[in-house]
């Protein structure tokens, strides 16, 4: 049986996340932000410029691009599959998809038993 990734993305934010390569040279990174002024919002640097710390945790890669979030918010989230997506309006944050008029966001599902039973590990965001 094939592992369950933790996080997907839509064509929308697949296409978005190749323009924002394209357009900044580089690769980039997500991070799920975990309350206080971007809400519970997914955000997108460029890879080297978020510090990540060591009770972050990488969900596994989306599209390419590595998807973080704090281990402490990955305690309640563990039991969903993310899909990232892209919906127009600006987002509070410091993410750089901002000046395209658009932000990323997260929808979610609760697992299955049998995918709860063969998902893809998390690692440490920190080795």
């Amino acid at each position: 049986m094939t592992p369950v990734a933790r996080i997907l993305a839509t064509p929308a934010a697949c296409a978005l996340m190749d323009k924002l390569r394209t357009e900044h040279g580089c690769n980039i990174i997500f991070h799920q932000s975990g309350g206080c002024c971007d809400g519970s919002a997914p955000m997108c640097f460029e890879e080297g410029e978020f510090r990540l710390g060591e009770s972050d945790v990488c969900l596994g890669e989306v599209h390419g691009a590595k998807f973080y979030m704090s281990g402490f918010q990955f305690e309640y989230w563990k039991h969903t599959q993310l899909t990232l997506d892209v919906v127009e309006g600006r987002g509070a944050s410091f993410s750089i998809e901002i000046p395209h008029g658009v932000r990323f966001l997260i929808r979610s599902r609760i697992f299955t038993e049998d995918e709860l039973d063969n998902l893809v590990p998390v690692t440490s965001a920190v080795s």
